[in-house]
């Protein structure tokens, strides 16, 4: 009641918010009278004066009245369309980093010009995001020429290609788009784009291996068109890059093979306490012999080292009934604390794949997650977002959440006249679309376009077949050809048009009333190969006179007519179908048949209804017809959109704890490839990995009598290559820890000289640099998978009376310290061990790439049933279970 009050006296957000930009609006329109009076040199001079005075300290919106009143005198020039002051408070809105909701046909797409060349202004670079291929194109070829008069440049990136618009090239497929490379699209001050490519080129990038390679630049400003559809409706299912796990699992059967020829104690020796296994000297040689390979620690065969150790530890550490269990030509985990089996989960870094080699069963090459992000998380990424759109006001408190967006209703330029009739429910299926098509027939033989909306291509295909029987002409819209779906639905304003559209269809383009000319006189020209300019004015002069006449009569009988056949679980989807009647004041009108058998009734309130239908004796083909029953339909859409907004909340909360990893993942490799040298970072390294040896074989809490020499000689040794003779001989002044650690580190800085010397310093910056990539690329790749069994089974701890987020966040936390710990440990392996001869071998060490990369969306999220773990898991810092005394990852989890 006081709220009711308060608005009355106040007037809502949205008005106040409206009232504060009419003296902004005020402004811009009071300079175009100066504007008109300069020549087009002078006028697109104003972007480098803008841009002067940006550089001497003003801000944006300092320039604003000034950029968007040049932005409206270069469009009245170069396109003969003028921005409303409607359509200057949507660009003052974009400006504002929020949401306009505008009305179809409102002009979103030249709204966005404005908010789009001042803060292009900055040279930051300015994304703008569209649903589709056709529409960037579209959409960079239709403003391009705006942009170009001001000094802009537009880039266009699509799935295989990319273009800048350039108004003087007009030969190939595109006219204005030439082809250009992705670094030049995204460079310049304009880039159009899908949603996915966008996201798709982000984590391309972060798989390179140079920063030249990267093709964009620090995200700054993103215009987000039909922000509802990409931001919610498809921000459940992540972009994911994904590849084999292997190239090929050949070689995990053929090193299975070579194993039990190893002797322990003279090809290899085991580190009990850390599950450890350590080739010696004698058993790289011996390995060399049996691969028949020159060199193991060969550039290219680098990798058979590592597999050898996964497949001496499966064989030697690893076994059958204790650590895991056989089933249905599986090999499940039993795990090492519970005894419980953990069906789903598989051990990393290739030691599961050596599990099955050598039991024999098949080794699971599945497509494996390289690399993903969900939308949410992508566009979180801009400095400054916003987005357009005709329905976002139902999902306000969403944007507000997720995004931090607010919304803002702009005003129609000409007041709405559509009429929206109460829903119609009929008690079945079949009375319902006996009814549609009797009033489609009807509004037909008027002379009235018909818009009619389905929710799936099976309702649109049954519909076509009865009005094929019924011999009434019509188009179906679908999903696979956006640009026929563009001319279809420019047409749908004809007179008599009936068009089926699924709720995809249509977007981006507006019904004209009477149709659209230049796509009638397209069409008449269908059947020449080739024609003149001159035909092509004849045919567009001859399509204006009949667009015209058609026009009159579309207007007579009432405007366009939109039929949904069923309710959307979301309003906004019904309204977005409502929209397309309407535009720039036009006549129109709108109606829903509903019947009790439709998804949404059945599950909310049939019942009462169908009771009520059933005592008042009505018919099959009766419809009732009451606002309160539209109502009440609207509140149970509301509770759906609820409930859905509930599980895009729940799945961001998973997917935040994955993000946080990968933006210092991504992190991590930009500083590599931004360092020109990793020399201190890898003597830091190294010292870690000598304190870390010291703490298991040479603890401070125990005698030297009592220290495990021979274990940490064979840890120094498996690490970094020294030889135990070299401590050996020195054996009477390693008695004293402190003395011990800086003899083993001066040793490891000696054989670190010794690999500069032998290679030379800018080499072995390079293959620093190129290993510890390939390593990190390895070690992540391998923490997504196992990310994704931890989340599979997670959601069952909530039996154990456990919240799930808690406990996901934990295992993360858990899961990612232990790659962390696994990068530095895998580098120094390799660093120390490989050897280089020659230039060409150099260049050999680039990244492994799988042999077939697939980018695709992930389904929405599904729960598989695991084990639950009652007993608590060891974390990495917890002591350690055996009784040593020490930290787990110090100790038995060292290697786990």
């Amino acid at each position: 009641m006081i709220g009711r009050l308060l608005k009355k006296i106040f007037g809502t957000k949205n008005e106040r918010e409206l009232k504060r930009m009419m003296p902004i609006v005020e402004a811009v329109s009071a300079k175009e009278e100066e504007l008109l009076r300069l020549t087009d040199e002078e006028l697109a001079h104003k972007t480098d004066y803008l841009k002067e005075r940006l550089s001497g300290g003003e801000t944006l919106d300092d320039i604003l009245v000034d950029a968007f009143a040049v932005v409206r005198e270069v469009s009245k020039r170069t396109l003969l369309m003028r921005h409303f002051d409607v359509q200057i408070i949507g660009g003052i809105v974009l400006h504002e980093g929020k949401i306009a909701e505008m009305k179809t046909g409102e002009g979103k797409t030249l709204v966005a010009t404005l908010a789009v060349y001042l803060n292009a202004l900055e040279e930051l670079g300015v994304h703008v995001v569209t649903v589709n291929d056709y529409l960037a194109k579209r959409d960079a070829v239709w403003m391009g020429p705006i942009y170009h008069f001001l000094g802009l440049s537009v880039g266009v990136i699509q799935h295989d290609v990319s273009f800048l618009y350039d108004p003087n090239y007009k030969t190939g497929i595109f006219e204005y788009l030439r082809e250009c490379s992705r670094q030049e699209a995204y460079n310049a001050d304009i880039t159009y784009g899908t949603n996915n490519e966008f996201g798709f080129d982000y984590l391309r990038d972060n798989m390179k291996y140079s920063l030249e390679d990267y093709s964009q630049r620090p995200l700054n400003f993103a215009i987000v068109d039909e922000v509802d559809s990409i931001l919610i409706d498809e921000s459940r299912t992540p972009l994911i890059i994904s590849g084999p796990s292997e190239d090929s699992t050949d070689k995990y059967y053929v090193i299975n093979t070579l194993i039990p020829k190893l002797k322990k104690d003279v090809d290899f020796t085991i580190e009990e306490k850390t599950r450890n296994v350590i080739l010696t000297e004698e058993g790289g040689l011996h390995a060399e012999k049996l691969l028949r390979v020159d060199n193991l620690f060969d550039p290219i065969n680098i990798e058979l080292v590592h597999h050898i150790l996964q497949g001496l530890r499966a064989h030697h550490m690893y076994k059958l009934d204790v650590d895991y269990v056989q089933k249905d030509g599986q090999i499940i985990i039993v795990d090492e604390f519970t005894g419980r089996l953990m069906p789903g989960r598989r051990w990393s870094d290739g030691l599961h794949q050596a599990v099955e080699a050598k039991e024999g069963v098949k080794i699971e090459s599945e497509n494996q997650t390289l690399a993903s992000i969900t939308f949410q998380n992508y566009f979180r990424m801009y400095k400054k977002l916003a987005g357009m759109t005709g329905t976002a006001d139902t999902e306000a408190e969403e944007f507000a959440k997720i995004y931090n967006l607010d919304v803002l209703v702009a005003p129609t330029n000409k007041p709405m006249s559509r009429k929206d009739a109460p829903d119609v429910i009929y008690k079945t299926e079949r009375a319902k679309f006996n009814a549609v098509i009797d009033e489609i027939e009807q509004l037909h033989k008027k002379g009235q376009p018909v818009l009619v909306g389905t929710i799936s291509i099976e309702k649109s295909e049954y519909l076509a077949l009865e009005l094929k029987k019924r011999k009434i002409p019509h188009n179906v819209l679908n999903a696979k050809y956006h640009e026929k779906e563009a001319e279809i639905i420019a047409q749908a304003g004809r007179a008599a048009a009936v068009t089926i559209a699924t709720n995809m269809a249509g977007r981006g383009t507006d019904i004209v009333l009477g149709g659209n000319p230049k796509g009638l006189a397209a069409d008449m020209l269908r059947t020449k190969e080739e024609y003149t300019p001159d035909e092509y004015s004849a045919a567009v002069k001859k399509a204006e006179e009949i667009c015209l006449s058609d026009k009159q009569k579309v207007l007579e009988a009432g405007g366009l007519h939109i039929l949904g056949t069923e309710r959307h679980e979301a309003r906004r989807i019904d309204n977005q179908l409502r929209g397309r009647s309407g535009r720039q004041g036009d006549p129109g009108s709108s109606r829903f048949y509903l019947s009790l058998e439709d998804g949404l009734m059945r599950i909310f309130g049939s019942d009462k209804i169908f009771r009520l239908m059933d005592r008042l004796g009505m018919e099959e083909d009766m419809p009732i017809e009451n606002r309160m029953i539209t109502r009440a339909i609207e509140n149970a859409q509301k509770k759906v959109e609820g409930h859905n907004f509930d599980i895009r909340k729940h799945l961001l909360e998973y997917d935040d704890v994955m993000n946080k990893q990968r933006t210092e993942i991504y992190s991590y490799r930009k500083e590599i490839l931004g360092t020109d040298s990793l020399k201190e970072r890898v003597l830091d390294m190294a010292t870690d990995a000598v304190d870390d040896a010291l703490s298991v074989h040479c603890p401070e809490s125990s005698y030297a009598e009592n220290w495990d020499m021979e274990g940490f000689f064979d840890a120094i040794y498996g690490t970094f290559g020294i030889a135990k003779e070299f401590f050996k001989s020195r054996i009477d002044e390693l008695k004293n820890l402190s003395t011990l650690r800086d003899i083993v580190i001066e040793a490891v800085h000696r054989a670190y000289d010794e690999k500069e010397h032998a290679i030379e310093a800018s080499n072995l910056r390079y293959l620093e640099k190129m290993l510890l990539l390939q390593v990190v690329d390895t070690q992540w790749k391998d923490h997504l998978l196992m990310m994704d069994h931890i989340k599979e089974g997670i959601g069952l701890r909530g039996y154990g009376q456990k919240d799930p987020l808690i406990e996901y966040k934990k295992e993360a936390y858990e899961t990612f310290e232990e790659m962390t710990y696994r990068i530095s440990s895998e580098f120094l392996k390799r660093l120390f061990f490989i050897q280089i001869h020659s230039e060409g071998q150099l260049a050999s060490v680039t990244q492994r790439r799988p042999s077939h990369v697939s980018y695709h969306k992930g389904d929405d999220e599904a729960t598989v049933q695991t084990t639950v773990r009652r007993e608590k898991k060891v974390g990495r810092n917890d002591a350690c279970p055996c009784g040593s005394g020490k930290k787990y990852k110090k100790c038995c989890g060292r290697n786990a």
